[in-house]
């Protein structure tokens, strides 16, 4: 772990967790019960001998150090973050059962690649490539799925597939893309948002940057809808994510989030216009592989049908309980809006190409034939 923000901290017995990139989360609460989320096995029990509620306190008093903070009864919560972790500390008069603390591991690092998604069945290679392409053709992407499913890993993957030559501003309200750590060397703007700075003025700052995508780590609030729907009608391309219980209840779950009387047909319609797709992304355990399985299970296409008016949803990908793929092909608004930006999409992206070559010859012997 190299971490300049916490590199004075002894964090002791806890060091060996923070090291091994196999594990996201460290949870310690109950007066030493002590839980790790890794990305292999998913949530299990860990026993570090040794480790109690004082050694958790003394790491608290070290964190509120460093952060120029104060933790105590006075002031029970502390929430303490560099490039690379975030830790959050509630005091034991707070939590009656002895203090809590989580830790989550952000690395400025992407995890994902091709091989692995392919190999750990994450994805298959002909929606993977689909994907891509849709990147390529700044497609607005939103990806859904519960807290713990990979949501902002399958974001800085989409993201690494975005042209060099293009500006990216991440707009955060907690470090976790480190986009621009990632790539030092690319036309990058990192932005955080605070008591000083929201979301609003930090988007007002972020358009006179002139990018070309804007990234948002999570839309979780109203003043994050406001600027998912003012960046993407101004016509900048997103990446980012959301909590929903399948990507085709995004535009709704986006609604639910805004705290005004907004007319839901117009906004509905107004995400379905501007948001191409949504991804939904699964974290199980599976007994199929024995280990924590993550997975993409839906993706939709959002669109205005022209005709009625009226905002509707394709869904293109789905993956049951059973592991059963079930593919249905763009509509011509998708493809329209990628040959509008350059990239040409065949009507059956999901049919491996030496497929439809098979195809084509059989349909010219039937031909012949005749």
């Amino acid at each position: 772990m190299d971490d300049v923000v916490f590199s004075q901290i002894d964090f002791g017995l806890l060091m060996p967790l923070l090291e091994d990139d196999d594990i996201t989360d460290i949870s310690y609460s109950n007066g030493g019960q002590l839980w790790i989320k890794t990305l292999t096995q998913g949530v299990k029990p860990y026993h570090i001998e040794g480790l109690n509620n004082e050694v958790m306190e003394k790491l608290a008093f070290q964190c509120s150090n460093v952060m120029g903070k104060t933790f105590n009864m006075a002031h029970p919560l502390l929430d303490a973050e560099s490039a690379e972790l975030r830790l959050n500390f509630v005091h034991d008069s707070i939590a009656t059962n002895g203090i809590a603390v989580l830790i989550r591991k952000t690395p400025a690092k992407i995890r994902l690649n091709k091989e692995k998604l392919i190999a750990e069945d994450y994805v298959s290679v002909n929606l993977h490539d689909f994907l891509i392409t849709c990147v390529g053709g700044h497609c607005n992407i939103l990806v859904s799925g519960e807290t713990g499913s990979g949501k902002t890993e399958l974001i800085k993957y989409l993201a690494s597939h975005i042209k060099e030559d293009e500006k990216i501003i991440t707009i955060e309200d907690t470090l976790e893309l480190h986009l621009d750590k990632i790539y030092p060397t690319r036309d990058i703007v990192a932005m955080k948002t605070n008591n000083i700075a929201s979301y609003s003025d930090v988007l007002v700052a972020c358009m006179r940057q002139n990018p070309r995508w804007i990234l948002l780590s999570e839309v979780r609030s109203a003043e994050a809808v406001m600027a998912v729907r003012n960046s993407i009608s101004s016509g900048h391309n997103i990446l980012s994510t959301i909590h929903s219980d399948k990507a085709s209840s995004i535009p709704m779950r986006l609604y639910s989030l805004l705290e005004t009387s907004q007319d839901i047909d117009q906004f509905v319609k107004g995400m379905h216009r501007y948001i191409q797709l949504g991804i939904h992304v699964k974290g199980f355990f599976s007994k199929k592989y024995n280990r924590f399985q993550r997975e993409i299970t839906q993706v939709v296409e959002f669109y205005v049908d022209d005709v009625e008016n009226v905002a509707k949803t394709n869904i293109l990908y789905t993956r049951d309980l059973m592991g059963n793929e079930t593919y249905n092909n763009p509509t011509s608004h998708l493809i329209d809006y990628l040959a509008s930006q350059g990239v040409q999409m065949r009507e059956d992206p999901f049919v491996p190409k030496e497929n439809q070559l098979q195809q084509t010859n059989n349909e010219k012997l039937e031909i012949l034939e005749m």
